[in-house]
C-alpha cells in the first residue's frame, strides 16, 4: 500500500491479489465501489489490480477502513454484498472493527455453489457461538435474520464432525393446529410444503441427492411437530423451526424430548404468531421462563441482522414501527 499527500485531498492505493478479488470487491458494473463512494465521500477507482482511494483525510481513512474490513470476502473472490457493506460500516462507526474482523474470518462451511458461509452480523456470530456452547438455544427474531439457516449449518457441521449421529428437523405444520388430515396425499406429501424451508437450507449445504440419501437412511429426519410426542431424541441435533406457532403444551413437550448427547435449537419470530385468538405462543413463554437457566442460551436478532434483500430490512422496521404505534394506542 502507498499514499501520496496533498494539501486537501489524498490518494491511497491498495494492491489487490488477483482479478477475482478485484471483481468481487467492485461488484457487477462496479456497483459496490459506487456504494462505497456514496457512504464515505471518497472517490474509489479500480485500475487493473490497484484500487485508488482519493478524498479528504477523513473520507479516505473511512473508505480504506471499510475496504480492509471487507478484505476476508473479496480476497477469497467472494462477492461483497450490501449486507456485508452495511455491517462493516456499522462496526467501523461503533468502534467494533476488531470484533468484525473475527466475524469475517469465521467460516462455517462452503455451500454447494462454492460460497463461503459465515455469520454476517455480530449478533449472528453470537448466535453461532451460543449453539456451539449450549445444549439448548432459543433464537428469536424477524424473517431473514438467518435463524433457521445458521441452525441447519451448525447441525450439518455437527453431523460431519461426528458430534451427533443424526439431525432432526421439525416445525408446526399448517399453522399451529397441524391439521394434516385435511390435506391430500400421504404423510410426506402432506408435510413437505410446510418443511420446504428446511429442505432448502439442507440443499444449499448438501446436494439434493445427498440430502435424499441421508433422509432415506434416517440420518436426517424431517417431520411435523406432532410426531415428536413420546420420543427421546438422543445423539441428535434437533431444530424446531417456526416455534412461535407452538402452544405452551407443545413447546414443553418438545423441550422435554431432549436426550443424552443431543442439542436443540428453537427458532421463531414472535411478531408472526398464527395461534388462534389470544393464545400464548410457546416460544414467547419459553423465552421468559428459561431466561437465565444454566445451559440455555436465548439469542434475540433484530431487523439490523436481516441478510435477505435490503428491502426486507426496511419492511421489518416499518411493520415494527406500526406495531409499536398500535401497542401505544392500546
Amino acid at each position: 500500500m502507498t499514499s501520496s499527500e496533498g494539501r486537501e485531498r489524498q490518494r491511497f492505493t491498495i494492491d489487490l491479489p488477483d482479478q477475482e478479488a478485484a471483481l468481487a470487491l467492485a461488484g457487477q458494473g462496479e456497483i459496490m465501489l459506487r456504494r462505497l463512494s456514496d457512504l464515505t465521500g471518497a472517490n474509489l477507482v479500480l485500475r487493473g489490480l490497484q484500487l485508488f482511494i482519493e478524498g479528504r483525510p477523513s473520507q479516505m481513512e473511512r473508505a480504506a477502513g471499510l475496504v480492509e474490513l471487507l478484505r476476508p470476502f473479496w480476497s477469497e473472490g467472494q462477492a461483497v454484498t450490501q449486507v456485508d457493506l452495511q455491517t462493516s460500516l456499522q462496526a467501523l462507526d461503533t468502534g467494533r472493527s476488531d470484533e468484525h474482523r473475527d466475524l469475517s474470518n469465521q467460516v462455517l462451511a462452503r455451500s454447494q455453489n462454492g460460497k463461503l458461509l459465515r455469520p454476517r452480523t455480530l449478533r449472528q456470530k453470537q448466535y453461532v457461538e451460543a449453539m456451539e456452547r449450549h445444549d439448548l438455544t432459543l433464537a428469536l427474531g424477524p424473517a431473514g435474520t438467518g435463524k433457521t439457516f445458521l441452525a441447519v449449518v451448525q447441525a450439518v457441521r455437527s453431523l460431519q464432525e461426528r458430534k451427533v449421529e443424526r439431525i432432526i428437523l421439525t416445525r408446526p405444520a399448517v399453522e399451529a393446529g397441524e391439521r394434516l388430515g385435511f390435506l391430500p396425499g400421504d404423510l410426506q406429501q402432506k408435510v413437505d410444503p410446510y418443511l420446504r424451508p428446511l429442505y432448502d437450507a439442507l440443499h444449499s449445504l448438501l446436494s439434493p441427492e445427498r440430502t435424499a440419501a441421508l433422509i432415506e437412511k434416517n440420518i436426517i429426519e424431517v417431520a411435523p411437530l406432532a410426531y415428536m410426542r413420546g420420543r427421546t431424541l438422543a445423539d441428535a441435533f434437533v431444530i424446531l423451526d417456526e416455534a412461535q406457532n407452538t402452544t405452551t403444551a407443545q413447546m414443553r413437550m418438545v423441550l422435554t424430548r431432549l436426550g443424552e448427547n443431543s442439542r436443540m435449537v428453537v427458532t421463531g419470530d414472535p411478531s408472526q404468531v398464527d395461534l388462534p385468538g389470544s393464545q400464548l405462543s410457546g416460544l414467547v413463554e419459553a423465552a421468559q421462563v428459561l431466561d437465565g437457566v444454566e445451559g440455555i442460551a436465548i439469542c434475540r436478532l433484530t431487523a439490523a441482522d436481516v441478510v435477505r434483500h435490503p428491502l426486507v430490512q426496511r419492511l421489518v422496521q416499518a411493520y415494527a414501527r406500526r406495531d409499536a404505534q398500535n401497542q401505544g394506542r392500546r
